[in-house]
């Protein structure tokens, strides 16, 4: 129940990225509705909070948790580069946003697998 919680605030969280990033293109006015401005915050608390009861409950602190704090790691990266993507116009914007993107990709491929080094 809590796994499915916390994918479905990945999901939402995602999709609110990616859309207040397009709104930023095509209609930044609607950027400062106070909905679009406290939204994403709720749902990262949200999908933040139940990572880490996630982490607790299922008692992933007492093996390898390497996987854990890359993840965790990530997420701050993920983070930065989000709050530069919607600070910023043109080429950088679209950089910060494919390296946001990627970000989200290796978390997910680390979920998985529980190995930050997959990709070796």
């Amino acid at each position: 129940m809590l796994k499915t919680l916390h994918l479905t605030f990945i999901l939402l969280s995602l999709i609110s990225f990616v859309g207040r990033v397009i709104l930023s293109e095509v209609n930044p006015e609607l950027l400062k509705l106070k909905v679009l401005k406290i939204a994403p915050h709720i749902l990262n608390a949200l999908l933040i909070g139940s990572g880490f009861v996630l982490v607790f409950q299922g008692d992933w602190l007492s093996g390898d948790f390497g996987w854990i704090i890359a993840k965790l790691l990530v997420l701050i990266a993920y983070i930065g580069l989000g709050l530069f993507v919607m600070k910023s116009q043109g080429t950088k914007k679209w950089v910060a946003f494919i390296a946001a993107m990627a970000c989200i990709v290796y978390i997910g491929i680390v979920a998985v697998t529980k190995n930050p080094w997959f990709f070796i």
